[in-house]
């Protein structure tokens, strides 16, 4: 998901909140998640759950709508009504506590990938692809993002629309900015109050209704589950009609999501994994990072070869070795990625989420009989 505040297995810790300018409208369904829980052992109040004994909004959220307010040159009188009406979603809590297990959660790139690049979202994706071919191929044309790519983020973030999410986003942000489960990420808490800030600045310029729009647990929105701040940012009109809706335009969407990773560094022409293969160990030569850090004359030195069929446009670009691993199984899937799995580290920052793109859009694209460019380093090659 885009700038998407939730954790795969084997990911990174979550993007930077994000903010922008863009005013366009984002249509949202409007039913409202009727189960409001209140903090346990405090009685809900009558508006929200943000309000002291006196009515008003609790010291805390007082002084963030009063920075918010004049961050963004907005009414305070608009933006504590606004907060006033925010309900503690128990269930976002519950879901981002950390576990109580002890010791390191163990990584397994196996069962991960299964879980995403499954028969379902295999099927659907065919289906979403020949269904709305010219959005996607409009979209392609303008960010350079394969088709492909474009739909298995799609079929992974809701599985083509069919989960995007009955959760307040009002409630969501709200508790996860003021009341985050785990003391430890003071980081987390202070990311989920950037991103109810761009909530309220998108609902004062009417591009949603913040009472109203709906999403998942942590927050994101839509077919392709974008933050607010990415919904600022990055959203775009793939129809021409003037207005943005990432629920129910299937275009937006679309063109959304190559917007995204176009602006992520995404590069034309240039498969997600280099046609490359490693040398014996290469697992020595992984890195963990979220930007490339070596190159082709560096991978040839170190006793890697490029494989026939693969162009030569990547070779001129940084690249990095990524190793997937599976410590349940103890095994390694080591690939030489280009700065377009990159590029989907920062919808998701995650190594699995990454990886589980590319290998889904392959096996879309295969069914298509579309020339998938990201064919090299996946599994089925």
């Amino acid at each position: 998901m885009s700038g998407c505040a939730s954790s795969h297995s084997g990911s990174k810790p979550p993007a930077a909140p994000l903010s922008g300018t863009t005013n366009q409208t984002i249509v949202s369904n409007d039913r409202i998640n009727s189960s409001r829980t209140p903090t346990p052992g405090k009685p809900a109040q009558t508006l929200g759950d943000f309000l002291g004994a006196d009515g008003k909004l609790l010291p805390e959220v007082q002084t963030f709508a009063q920075k918010t307010a004049q961050a963004y040159d907005l009414p305070l009188d608009k933006v504590e009504a606004l907060l006033a009406e925010a309900h503690y979603n128990a269930t976002a809590a519950r879901l981002m506590t950390p576990p109580t297990r002890t010791g390191r959660i163990r990584r397994a790139w196996t069962s991960y990938r299964q879980r995403h690049v499954d028969p379902i979202r295999i099927r659907a994706g065919v289906s979403f692809w020949q269904e709305h071919r010219a959005a996607i191929d409009r979209a392609s044309a303008r960010t350079g993002v394969p088709p492909s790519i474009i739909v298995a983020i799609i079929g992974i973030e809701t599985v083509y629309g069919r989960y995007t999410g009955d959760h307040r986003v009002l409630d969501t942000l709200a508790t996860l900015g003021f009341r985050y489960p785990d003391p430890n990420r003071p980081e987390r808490q202070a990311m989920f109050r950037e991103q109810l800030a761009d909530l309220i600045v998108l609902d004062h310029r009417g591009a949603l209704d913040a009472r109203a729009v709906e999403g998942s647990f942590a927050g994101a929105m839509g077919l392709p589950q974008f933050m607010p701040g990415s919904l600022m940012r990055y959203a775009v009109d793939g129809d021409g009609d003037g207005r943005i809706d990432l629920l129910n335009n299937t275009d937006d969407a679309i063109a959304s999501v190559g917007n995204f990773l176009k602006e992520h560094g995404w590069v034309r022409d240039v498969p997600v994994f280099a046609p490359v293969a490693l040398p014996a160990g290469a697992v020595r030569l992984a890195q963990d990072g979220l930007k490339p850090e070596s190159d082709w004359a560096a991978l040839k030195t170190a006793g890697a070869r490029a494989l026939p069929g693969g162009g030569t446009a990547w070779q001129t670009q940084p690249l990095g070795v990524i190793d997937l691993r599976d410590e349940i199984r103890d095994t390694h899937d080591v690939r030489c990625a280009t700065p377009n799995f990159f590029a989907i580290t920062q919808y998701n920052r995650s190594y699995f989420y990454a990886a589980s793109v590319a290998d889904l859009a392959h096996e879309i694209a295969d069914r298509i009989g579309y020339g998938d460019p990201n064919r090299f380093g996946g599994p089925g090659a």
